[in-house]
């Protein structure tokens, strides 16, 4: 089991970027493929990216080409760049471990294979 917290959350601006940060404890993080969801309050939780353990990444359309998941074993700490944010990016983000060290996509965006996760950061976009 791995303990993760995140942060790096805040209110910007649409166009405004932020970088979210995951520290994982308790386990050994570099055999643990990652991922960042988000929730909105009434929906369910979606998938935005993941990362194996080698670094093959996968992205939800809707990150694409404005987010990028990265990790660094050294710091046990994963992270997400996000940029060009939008108002419908406004959510609940949260990290999450998945006890193997790859998985394909379209799985690698599924809440189901994820076993440890985060209490959250809120990210908020204002148009």
């Amino acid at each position: 089991q791995v303990q993760l917290v995140e942060s790096g959350g805040g209110s910007v601006q649409a166009g405004g970027s932020l970088r979210l940060s995951c520290v994982a404890s308790g386990s050994s993080f570099h055999v643990y493929h990652m991922g960042w969801f988000r929730q909105v309050p009434g929906n369910e939780r979606e998938g935005v990216a993941s990362i194996s353990v080698r670094g093959a990444t996968t992205y939800a359309d809707s990150g694409k080409g404005r987010f990028n998941i990265s990790r660094d074993s050294a710091q046990n700490t994963l992270f997400l760049q996000m940029s060009s944010l939008r108002p419908e990016d406004t959510a609940m983000y949260y990290c999450a471990a998945a006890a193997s060290g790859w998985v394909p996509p379209p799985a690698a965006l599924s809440t189901e294979i994820y076993n440890d996760w985060g209490q959250g950061t809120q990210v908020t976009v204002s148009s």
